[in-house]
C-alpha cells in the first residue's frame, strides 16, 4: 500500500512496498503513491482487487551546499484525498517523495486564503476545526483557526491520515523517464524510482507539477491563452499592472547605460497576447519577533549584493517621492500567526517573487527543477540578507528587519527556512471541461459541483521589463474580486480518449485566468476530497471516472459536510 504526493491510482494489486527500505536522499522532483485496498466486499471484487494508490510529486528542497529530500511534500490535497479514501472503507498508505505532510500549508503558507469562510466545507474544515481546538480557540469564543503554524499544520494533517488509518511511506517519487504504463486509455502501472511498480485501477494525479498526468500523454498546457481563445479580458499580457508595481518612473539602466539585473530587455508583447510564461514562485517565510525563539538572517554561499541594484535604487528614492522612509511593509507582506510569528509573503515591486524565474519550472527536468528550486532559495536567502546588513538600505528599514529572524522550531531540518516552494502555478489539465473566467463571475453554478471557490482572482506578475522609455515596469498581477461559484467535477477528469482512470485535481482543466482563484490551498482540500470519493465509487461500480454518478458523488460529500452549491453557502453561513 503506498501513497504519494503526486497522484492517486486505485487498482488490482501492487508491489510490496511496505518492505522497501526508504529512498537514500533524492535530488530533482519527487513522487509519492498511496494504495489502498478495502476492509469489506464489494460484490464479486473481493479486498485485494480494489486498491486506492494516490500519487504526488515535488522537487527536492536545497539547504545551503547540502540539497535535502524535502521536496513537494504531500500536497494538502493528497492529504485529504488519502484521508476521503480511507474513511470510504479503503486501506490507504501515503508515500511521501520527502520527510514533509501538507504542502504549502505546512510549508510557510500560515495565513489562509479563504476568500469567503462559508464556501468552505468537508474535511478542509475539519482541518481548520481541528487547528482551532489547537489552540484552543473556543476559550475566545471562536471554533475555527484559520491561521497556524507550519509544524502544527503539518501535525494536524499527520494526525488525520493517522486516524484514518493511512500509512505514510517516505522518501520516493516517479521515475522521471518510462514512470507511467498504458493499455490504451487506462493508466496500468506507474514506476517509482526505488525499483517498486504499482498497477491500479484509478490514478489521481494531486501534485503541483502534474508530472504523472504528463507521463500519462494526458493534453496539458501552461503560462498565459491569449484574451481571444476563450473570450477572457484577464488573459494574456495585461494593459495595466496597478498592484506590486513601481510607484515612480524609476530607470531600468545603471550610469553606463547596462540593463539592471533582474530586468528582462523586452519588448513587451501587445496586450492580451498569450505567451509560455508563468506566474512568479516564492518562499512563504516564517519570520519571529520572539527574542528568544530568533535566529539573525545568516550571509547565504553565493551571495551577490549586485542583484538587487534596482531594489537598492528604489529604497533610496522612496523618500523624495512618498515623503517618508520605506518600510518592511513596502517590500513585504507580515501577517501574524500564533506565538509571535508572521508569515512573510510578497508585496511591492522588488520583494519575495522571484519574477522571471519560474518560466522553465513546469516542463523541466528534474535536475533543472532542483537548479531552480536552489535558485530560488538563495534569492530569498539573499534579498533578507541585503535588507537587514546591506550599508545601502535605509537605517531604519534596517533596524526594522532585524526585529525579525529565522524561528529556532520551524523547518529545523532546512536550516529554518521552508521546505516547500510555492509553486503557484505550472501545468494545467485540458481535459473534459476547461474552467475559465466566467466559471467565475458569470457562470457560477454547475450541475456536478464537488465544491466552491470564492478568492478573487490573483495572478503574480509575470515579467519585468524595460520599457521604450527607459524605465521599468512589473507585468502580470491579477487581483480581480469574485463571487463564490462552483467547481465542476468534470474539471477534474481528462479527456475520455486520453485517460479513463486518472483524476487531476490540483493541476486541473482550467484557463490561467480561471487557475487564478481556483488555485488556493483550501480549494485543493476540497477538490482532493472529492477525487478521494470518486475514485472509490468508479471502483466500486467498474466504471471510467467519467462516468461516475454525479447525484451519488455529491450525495457523499454532503454527508461529509462539502458545501456544493450557493445555497448551501448561505445556509452555512446562517449556522456559523
Amino acid at each position: 500500500v503506498v501513497m504519494a504526493c503526486l497522484g492517486l491510482f486505485v487498482g488490482v494489486g501492487q508491489a510490496d512496498a511496505a518492505t522497501a527500505a526508504p529512498s537514500a536522499e533524492l535530488a530533482g522532483t519527487t513522487t509519492s503513491l498511496v494504495l489502498a485496498a478495502p476492509t469489506v466486499d464489494y460484490g464479486q471484487e473481493s479486498i485485494d482487487k480494489l486498491s486506492v494508490t494516490v500519487t504526488t510529486t515535488g522537487t527536492t528542497a536545497p539547504t545551503g551546499t547540502v540539497t535535502i529530500s524535502s521536496g513537494t511534500s504531500a500536497v494538502c490535497a493528497i492529504t485529504l484525498a488519502a484521508v476521503s479514501a480511507a474513511r470510504e472503507g479503503l486501506n490507504t498508505a501515503l508515500l511521501e517523495p520527502g520527510s514533509h505532510i501538507g504542502g504549502m500549508v505546512s510549508g510557510g503558507l500560515g495565513w489562509t486564503d479563504y476568500g469567503k469562510k462559508e464556501v468552505i466545507g468537508g474535511y478542509a474544515l475539519e482541518f481548520y476545526l481541528r487547528v482551532g481546538r489547537h489552540y484552543q480557540l473556543a476559550a475566545y469564543g471562536q471554533e475555527i483557526g484559520w491561521i497556524h503554524e507550519p509544524h502544527v499544520a503539518e501535525d494536524i494533517f499527520r494526525e488525520m491520515l493517522q486516524e484514518a488509518g493511512v500509512q505514510v511511506f517516505e522518501r520516493n517519487r516517479l521515475k522521471e523517464k518510462d514512470g507511467v504504463r498504458k493499455s490504451g486509455a487506462q493508466v496500468t502501472e506507474i514506476f517509482a524510482e526505488s525499483g517498486d511498480s504499482f498497477t491500479a485501477k484509478v490514478f489521481i494525479d494531486a501534485s503541483y507539477e502534474g508530472d504523472l498526468m504528463a507521463q500519462a500523454k494526458v493534453s496539458y498546457t501552461w503560462g498565459r491563452e491569449a484574451a481571444s481563445e476563450y473570450g477572457e479580458d484577464l488573459a494574456g499580457v495585461r494593459d495595466q499592472t496597478p498592484k506590486h508595481q513601481f510607484l515612480w518612473p524609476l530607470s531600468a539602466y545603471d550610469e553606463h547605460h547596462s540593463l539592471l539585473p533582474e530586468i528582462d530587455p523586452g519588448p513587451l508583447a501587445p496586450p492580451g497576447s498569450g505567451d509560455k510564461k508563468v506566474q512568479a514562485y516564492n518562499f512563504r517565510l516564517i519570520l519571529t519577533n520572539d527574542p528568544a525563539n530568533r535566529l539573525p538572517f545568516p550571509r547565504p554561499e553565493g551571495y551577490d549584493r549586485e542583484r538587487f541594484a534596482l531594489l537598492e535604487r528604489y529604497l533610496n528614492e522612496f523618500q523624495q517621492h512618498m515623503g517618508r522612509a520605506p518600510g518592511f511593509r513596502d517590500v513585504t507582506n507580515p501577517v501574524m500567526i500564533p506565538n509571535h510569528k508572521a508569515d512573510f509573503n510578497n508585496n511591492g515591486p522588488v520583494s519575495t517573487d522571484y519574477i522571471g524565474h519560474s518560466w522553465k519550472y513546469p516542463e523541466a527536468s528534474y535536475a533543472t527543477k532542483a537548479g531552480l528550486w536552489q535558485d530560488h532559495l538563495l534569492y530569498t536567502k539573499s534579498f533578507f540578507y541585503f535588507l537587514s546588513q546591506d550599508a545601502k538600505v535605509p537605517a531604519s528599514l534596517r533596524a526594522e528587519v532585524n526585529r525579525w529572524g529565522l524561528p529556532k522550531d520551524e523547518f529545523a531540518d532546512t536550516d529554518h527556512w521552508p521546505n516547500q516552494l510555492y509553486i503557484r502555478e505550472g501545468r494545467r489539465m485540458v481535459g473534459e471541461y476547461v474552467m475559465r473566467q466566467s466559471d467565475l463571475q458569470t457562470e457560477r453554478t454547475k450541475p456536478d459541483s464537488i465544491g466552491m471557490g470564492s478568492y478573487n482572482s490573483d495572478s503574480h506578475n509575470i515579467q519585468r521589463v524595460a520599457m521604450p522609455d527607459g524605465t521599468v515596469k512589473n507585468e502580470g498581477d491579477v487581483q480581480v474580486p469574485v463571487e463564490p461559484y462552483e467547481i465542476a467535477y468534470r474539471g477534474i477528469t481528462p479527456k475520455r480518449s486520453e485517460a479513463e482512470n486518472l483524476l487531476v485535481p490540483v493541476c486541473l482543466s482550467a484557463s490561467h485566468a480561471a487557475y487564478s482563484s481556483v488555485r488556493m490551498e483550501p480549494q485543493y482540500m476540497i477538490i482532493g476530497q472529492a477525487a478521494g470519493v470518486a475514485a472509490a465509487l468508479a471502483i466500486r461500480s467498474h466504471t471510467s471516472v467519467q462516468d461516475v454518478a454525479i447525484p451519488d458523488l455529491q450525495q457523499k460529500l454532503r454527508e461529509h459536510g462539502a458545501i456544493l452549491h450557493l445555497s448551501e453557502e448561505f445556509s452555512a453561513a446562517a449556522k456559523r
